[in-house]
Formats: structure tokens, C-alpha cells, sequence
């Protein structure tokens, strides 16, 4: 499965990506986030609460952050197991461009499923993902602009 898309933010490009490396935006942004602790300079662990279609899970995940050539662009990996309703893994690479309104943030990510989520089918799951993936971009620039602006 493959998501992407591109974001205006109200704020700098740097303010951006320090927020994108701040564990309690994130935690605040991240839909069902329940825990996301930073256990080394590149490493979070999280534990996020969804529900996809008829299954509900509980995932415990760690993601790696990779700062390619910040604070331009840095990439991400990550996995998370939900016991008996499967896994995910995948990854994502993020842009950040300065532009008229503040920083375009662009991200293309692909990901992986097993277990009983890849039962569902291709169509309700890239449904949620952009649907969750579109409601963490819209709060994580809610969020951004309006501690940048305060």
C-alpha cells in the first residue's frame, strides 16, 4: 500500500521539523495515540489503539527516525504488532519545502499488513490509512501554526 500527499503549514520550515521530532506533538496528533515514549535520539516507541473496519487492536510499534539532510528532508521506519489482528511495517520519506504560507510538507510512504487486517481487504484498509494519515497532517498543522503563532 502506498499514501501520499503534501500539506501547507503556517510556520517555518525549522519550527516544522522540530515539532516532527517532538514526542508530545506527536503523541497529541497521532489518531488513537495512547503512549509515544523517545528511547534514543532516533527511536520512539508507541502504543496507538485503532479500529479498522470490524477489528479493534492495540499496537506496540517502534519507529526510526533517519535525518538524511536535515531539516530538508529525513525519512522514517517503523513496525507495529496487534497481536491476533496482524501487523504493520512500512516507512516514509519527508520533504519539507519553504514556501509562500510557511513549509510544504510532503510525505510518500508505503506499508505492509499481515493477520487479520490484510483479511479485510485492500480497499477498507487504504481507506482508513489516508483517512488516519489525513487526520494526523490536519492536526499536526493545526497544532504547529497555532504554537508558532501563540
Amino acid at each position: 500500500m502506498e499514501l501520499n500527499d503534501e500539506i501547507v503549514i503556517n510556520a517555518p520550515r525549522a519550527v516544522v521539523y522540530e515539532a516532527l521530532n517532538d514526542p508530545d506533538v506527536l503523541k497529541d496528533c497521532i489518531p488513537g495515540c495512547q503512549e509515544l515514549t523517545k528511547t534514543s535520539e532516533n527511536e520512539l516507541e508507541a502504543l496507538v489503539v485503532l479500529k479498522v473496519g470490524p477489528v479493534k487492536a492495540k499496537f506496540k510499534g517502534k519507529v526510526t527516525l533517519n535525518p538524511d539532510n536535515p531539516p530538508e528532508h529525513f525519512s522514517l521506519t517503523g513496525e507495529g504488532n496487534g497481536g491476533a489482528a496482524g501487523f504493520a511495517k512500512g516507512g516514509a520519506d519527508v520533504t519539507l519545502e519553504e514556501h509562500a504560507e510557511g513549509t510544504l510538507l510532503r510525505y510518500d510512504a508505503k506499508a505492509d499488513i499481515g493477520g487479520k487486517l490484510a483479511q479485510l481487504g485492500s480497499r477498507l484498509i487504504q481507506g482508513t490509512a489516508k483517512k488516519l494519515s489525513a487526520k494526523f497532517f490536519a492536526s499536526f498543522a493545526e497544532r504547529v501554526s497555532a504554537d508558532h503563532t501563540a
